[in-house]
């Protein structure tokens, strides 16, 4: 399989699992290239193309030919300069591992991460939460995030999967994607009544059954364990954490659960001031059954998959 194909393939399955409508993603694109359009030549040089047909600015390739063969990739949650070793040494030893994928971005999809961040509006728009209002609540969040972000050193791993002569793609929403849809259906389809129950229920999932024998397992973090679920939303996807001041929202718009791979001790004591629950599923385990569903479509085609990094692999 060509790394460009697997670079298609991961963000086909980002689209076809968003929580925004097809036509909210086109006029995103549509905007972005309205703007790559109205730029001076000197600015455009500083335009990343990719942006034109991709959604999500947090999955990239980050080195490697789109048309070089790859026959096998290692794949993993955190994909640093200790793991493109791995994959190094793998290869020595004989295994074909030509791709290093990372779920959490690395170079330019870390970068601009902030930029996937604003989808979260239009997720909690559908919720009931006002547009216009989701999209002030989103906007300082994923400014502040840009800063934290900024100091970092982007390019670590990838300048040593470069070095070693081996290719490298990040993997982030497109996978935070389909790991929000797959639990929101399976939760619709279980409809636990009480918070235990929705424990229960997540923990037959085999990723967070894995994550539950080695102690990271989902738990309930915010609410009573017989307390009803009532309207229960999955909040995995849009780059990371949101402002703690959407859980307003959210609750006034009629949620009762959020079902999250993490939330910070602001957003849990803020969720017990107003009465919203909280289940945090489980970050690493999370973000193993999210790659797995994109995984899927890749291994399929021929090409071996090998997992390190905190992730397991599990077919579906």
């Amino acid at each position: 399989m060509k790394l460009g194909d697997i670079y298609k393939t991961a963000v086909d399955r980002g689209i076809s699992n968003d929580g925004r409508s097809a036509e909210e993603i086109e006029r995103q694109l549509a905007t972005v290239k309205k703007s790559y359009d109205g730029m001076d030549e000197d600015e455009k040089e500083f335009f990343d193309l990719e942006r034109l047909t991709n959604p999500y600015d947090d999955t990239r390739i980050c080195v490697g030919d789109p048309d070089m063969d790859v026959r096998g990739l290692v794949a993993g949650i955190d994909m640093e300069v200790g793991e493109v070793l791995l994959a190094d040494r793998m290869r020595e030893k004989g295994t074909p591992v030509d791709l290093v994928l990372a779920h959490h971005p690395e170079g330019p999809g870390y970068a601009n991460l902030h930029r996937v961040m604003y989808m979260q509006a239009d997720l909690w728009a559908a919720q009931g939460v006002g547009i216009g209002l989701a999209d002030a609540l989103i906007a300082p969040r994923a400014e502040e995030i840009q800063r934290k972000i900024m100091p970092a050193n982007h390019y670590r791993a990838i300048d040593a999967a470069r070095v070693l002569g081996l290719s490298m793609m990040s993997c982030h929403t497109p996978a935070d994607n389909c790991v929000n849809r797959f639990v929101q259906e399976a939760i619709a389809e279980a409809d636990p009544r009480t918070l235990d129950d929705l424990v229960k229920m997540l923990r037959t999932i085999p990723e967070y059954n894995d994550a539950a024998k080695k102690g990271y397992g989902p738990i309930l973090v915010q609410g009573k364990g017989g307390g009803r679920c009532g309207k229960m939303l999955v909040d995995m996807t849009g780059g990371t954490e949101g402002p703690a001041a959407a859980l307003d929202r959210l609750s006034a718009a009629g949620v009762d659960t959020l079902v999250g791979m993490h939330y910070s001790e602001e957003h849990r004591k803020h969720a017990e001031e107003i009465g919203l629950n909280l289940v945090i599923a489980g970050h690493i385990s999370s973000d193993t059954l999210g790659m797995n569903l994109v995984l899927d479509a890749i291994e399929t085609q021929g090409v071996e998959v090998h997992c390190v990094s905190g992730m397991i692999r599990v077919r579906r």
